[in-house]
């Protein structure tokens, strides 16, 4: 049990964790208490995924949650939000872009999301579910001449690629606003929290090539520490319920959505906070080598 009356159920054996006994709508429809922030917060920092079971907030109580831990990004840098809700982005598997890839979310910018939060809305009733990974405990499962190597390598993340094979017209037309801005930069592959200091394997789908290694050399090596990510033993897997809210770590965690159910509808609404500039293990920070600084999208210092 939290200090402020929660209580925290760990739902995986390295990440993940349900929250019970707080009320989102009620504890935070006014003056947020501090406390509780503080403590939800402290076990974000823990277990990097949080669950929030039947909570059933509205848009504005989802962009009030967020609020708390951060100024919220608009949407997305190219991809519109929904209508009338700048801060807001569908996640909508009838569009027909499923993101059914391992991915940090928007790690093609300098600044990406410090915590995405996503909220369901319509869920089918089988499949859908969301994999989350713990990208720190990924870090200290490589072997330590690997890790000592990793702590060196730079990688160059980019939209412009097939993140999400298109499906239909509608699916190709997401396609091309999602490039309709294309955006390349230099993140270090080993990312130091920072809150906590840890290190973490800061990688993913938008992770496209190593700098100073070739096309093959790149892919051979980002598999190679992808696959210690991905080990079943790093990720939880979240089974959707309407209403369901879910708080995760965009610093320490990569996630994946399975494109395993069909022509069944799924909604989810994501709201994110804004993050910094990474930081790498000798203290250099990420750097734009295509596009702006996405300042449309951030609001983060840079």
């Amino acid at each position: 049990m939290s200090n402020t009356g929660f209580d925290v159920r760990r739902i995986g054996g390295r990440i993940g964790a349900e929250i019970t006994g707080v009320d989102l709508a009620e504890e935070f429809d006014g003056t947020p208490d501090a406390a509780l922030v503080a403590d939800i917060n402290t076990a974000l920092l823990e277990h990097k995924a949080l669950v929030f079971r039947g909570q059933h907030l509205d848009d504005a109580g989802q962009l009030r949650f967020a609020s708390l831990f951060g100024e919220l990004t608009t949407a997305h840098p190219t991809v519109p939000a929904v209508d009338g809700q700048p801060h807001i982005l569908p996640v909508d598997g009838d569009e027909g872009v499923r993101a059914n890839q391992w991915h940090t979310d928007v790690t093609f910018v300098r600044t990406p999301p410090k915590a995405s939060t996503l909220r369901a809305l319509v869920v089918p009733p089988y499949g859908g579910n969301t994999l989350i990974a713990n990208s720190q405990t990924a870090y200290r499962d490589l072997p330590e001449s690997l890790r000592e190597f990793a702590d060196r390598l730079w990688a160059v993340h980019t939209n412009d690629y097939d993140y999400a094979a298109p499906r239909d017209d509608k699916a190709a037309e997401r396609r091309r606003q999602f490039v309709s801005r294309k955006y390349q930069t230099a993140h270090p592959v080993v990312r130091v929290h920072p809150e906590t200091g840890e290190r973490g394997l800061f990688i993913g789908g938008f992770a496209r090539s190593l700098v100073g290694f070739g096309p093959s050399d790149s892919r051979d090596l980002l598999r190679l520490l992808q696959a210690y990510v991905t080990r079943p033993e790093n990720v939880v897997r979240i089974a959707w319920n309407p209403g369901d809210l879910v708080l995760f770590d965009n610093r320490a965690t990569q996630h994946y959505a399975p494109d395993d159910y069909g022509d069944l509808p799924r909604l989810l609404h994501r709201v994110t906070v804004a993050g910094d500039v990474p930081v790498s293990v000798d203290g250099a920070r990420s750097h734009v080598i295509e596009g702006d600084e996405a300042a449309h999208y951030t609001p983060a210092a840079a």
